[in-house]
């Protein structure tokens, strides 16, 4: 299969790979979102030399593999290391008499190989600092889903490794774009809006969008892959929180505290909840739950910073928390049969909102503003639940306000009366609240357009789901 989309983190890499210096590079991203494919399906495995971390796996068993994959790719019997600083005096043997011209060493799943008390990290620090980074031939690539460890350990310590890495590749999850372009390949023709429906359930990740069957809908994939008795990804979001987190309940408890709260919560909020002690812990897990791409923070318009608020947009953790999750019925077709119910329309609503949010390039590109310096944040009313709130407003250098509604929709959307008023009584409310002297434009993002009529023309800005997909 063909690399799909990743223009920019192939350049990088097709850069550093002629660089004629020594790189050292560092991919990262949450799981599953095509780290290891990407750079095996680049270079077409051929590396000087591969290895892999295994999950929770001891001291003893990652030296192991590594000792077997030392072997595998040398002509020596190289004996099993005691140490971790051993095994890197060995592959350094290897790689000197290696006969490739450019050595390329993929290391995947690292932090996997950082196991307690095994000096992993040291070994590698000395490895680069004293051998590696002198070699001009030499490419080291390294992977890792545990994005905090990446982060912090990795590419923010404060040890050996610090300013050593030459290239760092944050891979998000696909857009829509990229998405639609994977369904291609993959043989699967379904119209834009199944497939804003798929991605609103697997979030654009590569690899549960690989797992879709062509011969089968949406609607029947959504069934085989959660709810059948052998549904692949039944358990994924558990395995998920346990292969970035060591404290992976905390951090599932965070998130589904915010699954609840479509607007978000501030950080204060979160721990009145959950009951958690002001340490600074749960500072940290937000944090790295930001690095993950698993919520987002953002402040309310004229807000500072410190009143931010904080909010779930993995659109995959959002559909198995409000529907895979307790569900202990033994019905494998649960998905088809609860179609167009009012707690799925309440879903797709929210989880519309997230896909915008998750395109504002394109949304901004759109609007023909990508030019224009803008901050993207939201507004709620002082009066509460009956002055309103909105939940997108883009605010621009240019002395223009977009007040954005964002609808889900079958068919086109009909703004009726009642609706216009509302729109417009909040605009006013808006500018009347922030005291704002530019220009406001109500904006309306919907899925298939707005439907004309005499309410339609106080809409100054419409972008529709196509424009998502640029």
């Amino acid at each position: 299969m063909k690399i799909i989309g990743r223009k920019n983190e192939l350049n990088l890499l097709n850069t550093s790979y002629k660089s004629g210096k020594p790189e050292l590079i560092a991919v990262y991203g949450r799981r599953r979102v095509g780290k290891t494919f990407l750079v095996r399906q680049h270079f077409k495995d051929k590396f000087a030399f591969y290895t892999t971390g295994i999950y929770q796996g001891t001291k003893k068993e990652q030296l192991t593999f590594f000792n077997k994959q030392l072997n595998e790719y040398s002509n020596a019997a190289y004996p099993m290391a005691e140490d971790w600083f051993s095994a890197f005096d060995q592959l350094k043997h290897l790689l000197i008499h290696s006969k490739e011209t450019t050595k390329v060493v993929f290391m995947d799943e690292l932090p996997w190989m950082d196991t307690p008390r095994s000096r992993f990290l040291k070994a590698f620090e000395l490895f680069w600092n004293s051998w590696g980074c002198v070699q001009t031939d030499l490419k080291l690539i390294v992977c890792g889903s545990a994005t905090t460890w990446m982060t912090d350990k990795f590419l923010g310590g404060k040890g050996g490794l610090r300013g050593r890495v030459t290239l760092n590749i944050p891979l998000s999850p696909f857009t829509l774009n990229e998405t639609e372009q994977l369904l291609s390949e993959q043989g699967i023709v379904w119209n834009r809006r199944q497939i804003l429906d798929g991605y609103m359930v697997f979030g654009g990740i590569p690899y549960y969008i690989s797992l879709l069957q062509k011969n089968l809908s949406l609607t029947q994939n959504v069934d085989a892959l959660f709810f059948a008795p052998s549904a692949q990804l039944k358990n994924e979001y558990d395995f998920l929180f346990q292969s970035l987190f060591s404290q992976s309940n905390v951090y599932k408890a965070v998130v589904a505290t915010l699954a609840k709260k479509n607007m978000g919560l501030s950080r204060q909020e979160i721990m009145n909840t959950l009951k958690l002690q002001d340490n600074g812990g749960l500072t940290e897990i937000l944090n790295n739950l930001q690095k993950c791409d698993f919520i987002r923070k953002y402040s309310a318009f004229g807000k500072s910073e410190r009143n931010a608020l904080f909010q779930l947009t993995d659109l995959f953790s959002l559909f198995y928390l409000r529907f895979v999750k307790g569900y202990h019925g033994q019905d494998n077709n649960h998905w088809s049969n609860t179609l167009d119910t009012p707690v799925q329309n309440t879903w797709r609503g929210y989880a519309f909102e997230q896909v915008c949010l998750l395109h504002l390039p394109q949304i901004k590109k759109a609007l023909g503003i990508n030019g224009i310096q803008s901050d993207v944040c939201s507004w709620r009313s002082k009066n509460g639940e009956r002055g309103g709130q909105i939940d997108m407003i883009i605010d621009r250098r240019d002395q223009t306000i977009n007040l954005c509604e964002m609808k889900y929709s079958a068919s086109q959307y009909e703004i009726t009366k009642t609706y216009d008023e509302k729109m417009i009584q909040r605009r006013e409310l808006f500018r009347q609240e922030t005291k704002t002297s530019k220009a406001l434009y109500l904006t309306m993002i919907t899925t298939h357009g707005i439907l004309p009529n005499k309410y339609s023309d106080d809409i100054q800005s419409e972008i529709t789901m196509a424009d998502l997909f640029l």
